[in-house]
């Protein structure tokens, strides 16, 4: 890529200018000789001078610059062939600089200039075929139409070529664009979902380890079966947490797919890989122990268990409700949470209620509420929906509903 990038790209960029430099002074070399040195025993033609090489410098050279102004280079150039041809100079000298000059109009401007072109282009050679030897004036008229048409085909098909390159070059850039985009915007949602998992993690078990250590901080002399039970939930909640973040560990070393569905997949498929079963409404009696050892009471009621659900579904459920019962241990330490499952033929509803004090709601805080914005993500990739906020007769809800597809 450097050798392309670096001095090669400079050369390949002036190669074209150069070529044109060469063509120009090539052909007025030659034309020149020709010129010079053809034979006319008969008088066909006048006789070269001084002008006559001098209308060859201006058919001839300006097309060094033919790709910078080609309709000046045209301009130029059928002006001094048409003024070649009315002297009546041997005028097959001519007829090569005027083709390319319509060539190169043709292969860089639009066809609404380049016919018109064309046909003047015509016009000027069929005016030099009078001057043709007698007997070729058929065959003169035939090759002029003839150059004239295979210069305007040949640079029309280069144009529309150049242009169809650089349509495929500007969509090429495109979807570079796009890709990276896309790039950019699967490492952000990835690291959205591996924030969210750790949120989820920690924040609960981090929750009831503080409340246990705090109470067996607080009745470690006075009351120690209280201060050793208190111990044992510390220690339930710290494995359970590894075990959770070894299941999160898993899934970044196997790699996760790129679409919602897909990584939400992969989660569960990778935490089935490890030991244990993975986080879902079937682990939802291990959870409400754990927060009723933390001091808030839980009750469990509804039928969503009876049939299995979509594993990545499952634990949305599941992480909704703990996140749910999370916030309860720390706004509402004193309420009592219920939580309510409801298994329709196509959809699921789970609400997670208390009896604490109402809270604010995340969008009248300071700082938005991370756990009820990652509620929200995870059912938004199921098709579901979570609202959360206080209740007309005390307390706090949070309602998740989700499409259950048939299994």
């Amino acid at each position: 890529m450097a050798f392309r990038g670096g001095w090669w790209g400079a050369v390949r960029a002036v190669l074209p200018q150069v070529a044109d430099t060469v063509y120009a002074f090539g052909s007025l070399a030659i034309s020149a000789s020709m010129l010079h040195n053809w034979p006319d025993p008969h008088h066909y033609w006048r006789t070269p001078d001084a002008l006559a090489y001098g209308l060859l410098a201006a058919v001839y050279l300006p097309l060094a610059v033919r790709r910078r102004a080609p309709l000046l280079v045209l301009g130029t150039t059928a002006t001094a062939v048409l003024c070649h041809f009315t002297l009546a100079y041997y005028h097959p000298v001519a007829v090569c600089g005027l083709a390319l000059a319509n060539y190169t109009v043709a292969a860089h401007r639009s066809r609404e200039v380049s016919v018109p072109c064309t046909v003047v282009t015509w016009l000027i050679l069929l005016w030099g075929t009078r001057l043709a030897e007698p007997g070729i004036g058929a065959l003169s008229v035939a090759f002029v139409t003839a150059t004239a048409a295979v210069t305007w085909v040949t640079g029309d098909v280069s144009r529309r070529l150049a242009e169809r390159g650089r349509r495929l070059a500007a969509l090429t850039e495109q979807l570079r664009r796009e890709q990276e985009e896309r790039t950019r915007r699967a490492v952000s949602d990835e690291c959205m979902r591996i924030a969210r998992e750790l949120h989820d993690v920690i924040a609960h078990h981090v929750s009831v380890i503080s409340i246990q250590a705090g109470l067996a901080d607080y009745v470690f002399t006075t009351d120690p079966p209280t201060a050793h039970k208190a111990v044992a939930v510390i220690t339930d909640s710290a494995r359970d947490a590894g075990d959770e973040m070894r299941r999160m560990l898993a899934v970044l070393r196997h790699g996760v797919e790129h679409t919602a569905h897909g990584r939400s997949g992969a989660l569960a498929g990778a935490e089935a890989d490890t030991d244990g079963p993975p986080p879902g409404l079937a682990r939802l009696d291990e959870l409400a122990d754990r927060v009723r050892a933390a001091g808030v009471p839980v009750h469990i009621t509804g039928d969503a268990l009876t049939g299995p659900l979509p594993a990545g579904l499952d634990m949305c459920a599941y992480r909704v409700v703990q996140e749910a019962l999370t916030n309860v241990l720390k706004h509402a330490p004193t309420a009592t949470a219920t939580v309510s499952l409801a298994r329709e033929q196509r959809s699921l509803r789970v609400r997670v209620t208390d009896t604490g004090p109402s809270r604010p709601q995340p969008e009248t805080r300071d700082v938005p509420g991370h756990g009820l914005i990652g509620m929200r993500e995870r059912a938004t990739i199921y098709g579901g929906t979570v609202t959360a906020g206080a209740r007309s007769h005390g307390g706090f809800e949070v309602d998740l509903v989700m499409p259950v597809p048939d299994m």
